[in-house]
């Protein structure tokens, strides 16, 4: 059994998607072990994307996440990793398949964050 962590952004939160988000793994037979809505505070989300401060959209990046109430929550079953990854699509939109979670979505509301 493995475990992972999933974040609703801002905007699919703000357009009410959590609900349908939580149902498509539900569906795919992911249990909810614990979920958390949280507003990310500047400073963490500075801190989370230290990596791309040098780039020219880090700013934006920290504004959107910090915009709005972000749901947490940990999924659990077999094979969660790879069947959350498989469900949220590629990261980026252009590249994710049809009816994966970030490919309706311009910005990847759904981040699969890292593994537990």
């Amino acid at each position: 059994m493995s475990r992972t962590l999933i974040l609703v952004k801002p905007d699919a939160f703000a357009r009410g998607l959590t609900g349908e988000i939580l149902a498509r793994f539900e569906r795919k037979g992911l249990k909810i072990a614990a979920l958390k809505l949280v507003t990310t505070p500047r400073e963490t989300a500075e801190t989370h994307y230290a990596e791309h401060k040098e780039r020219p959209f880090f700013g934006e990046l920290v504004d959107f996440i910090t915009s709005g109430p972000t749901l947490a929550f940990v999924l659990e079953g077999e094979g969660a990793i790879a069947t959350c990854r498989k469900t949220i699509g590629a990261t980026n939109p252009a590249d994710a398949d049809p009816g994966t979670g970030t490919r309706p979505k311009a910005r990847g509301s759904v981040e699969f964050a890292r593994s537990l």
